[in-house]
């Protein structure tokens, strides 16, 4: 991050992997309304000679390292795939960049690729970078510790495009499940994706539902009940703004920091002054 003329500190310069695509495309949008971030570059595997969005030149994904080093961008953006994402941090941790990542669906080995390049450069992965989700896990963490024994059922809905299922975000809220019936010292019993047949509710498991239809955006739903009454926590978001304005609040807030692995909730949170790695603070998830 550069210091302007008037000592304080300029724009934090942000590189956009995945910029045709739909989250891609927000991003690099976002940026353009922001005085705190500007796009450095932009790039797409195979975008259309002559494309742009917003103003900004997509570049072939192939000309990353060489952008790279020409452009020196603070922070990498990256929501594209899980292999395609692995590449990308890991070229830009050897060039000392950050790292935002929301792409979701690793695989365990995948993760762990991601971490191990959090030990040269700061990485922050999330889920959901919708302030509201943060305060959905907070609201159900809460929820499942005053009403133990209470069924839980969780619901995710969004366009029919999205290729993993459950979705990132819905699996960090089971998380906050399991944790929180833990921290009680309540067994939680298996996660059961849908229903078929004969399938009577075992105790303790929690139901689990994708369901993909049409442009929604994204929709979670979490369900508690027993004891003759139900609660119903649910977020929805409306646009991908809402996304792509989170993570570029966590480039800005990323930008400077030290190696280390970092999650949204730091941003939130206001975590300052401190390298917060999972490793350092215990955190496992």
């Amino acid at each position: 991050m550069s210091v302007a003329d008037d000592g304080e500190s300029a724009s934090v310069s942000v590189a956009v992997t995945g910029a045709t695509g739909e989250m891609g495309r927000a991003v690099v949008d976002a940026a353009a309304d922001r005085a705190d971030a500007s796009v450095a570059f932009a790039v797409n595997r195979d975008p259309e000679e002559g494309a742009s969005v917003e103003g900004v030149p997509v570049d072939p994904a192939r000309e990353f390292d060489r952008l790279l080093a020409e452009r020196e961008p603070d922070v990498l953006v990256d929501f594209t795939g899980p292999a395609s994402s692995q590449n990308y941090v890991a070229v830009a941790t050897e060039a000392g960049v950050a790292s935002v990542v929301g792409t979701t669906g690793f695989d365990e080995s995948g993760e762990e690729a991601l971490r191990e390049c959090s030990r040269y450069a700061p990485v922050l992965k999330a889920s959901n970078f919708g302030r509201g989700v943060h305060a959905l896990r907070s609201a159900v963490e809460a929820a499942v510790a005053d009403l133990p024994g209470y069924d839980v059922e969780v619901t995710e809905t969004h366009h029919n495009r999205k290729r993993d299922a459950p979705s990132g975000t819905a699996n960090a809220i089971l998380e906050t499940i399991e944790d929180a019936r833990a921290a009680g010292s309540e067994e939680s019993g298996e996660r059961v994706h849908g229903r078929e047949g004969e399938a009577p509710r075992e105790a303790g498991e929690i139901g689990v539902h994708a369901r993909r239809a049409g442009t929604i955006t994204g929709e979670h739903e979490v369900l508690l009940a027993g004891n003759h009454e139900e609660l119903r926590l649910t977020h929805r978001a409306e646009d991908r703004g809402v996304f792509a304005e989170g993570a570029l609040d966590a480039a800005v807030w990323l930008a400077g920091r030290e190696p280390g692995w970092y999650d949204f909730a730091d941003v939130i949170d206001g975590a300052d002054g401190e390298t917060n790695s999972s490793s350092e603070r215990g955190d496992d998830r």
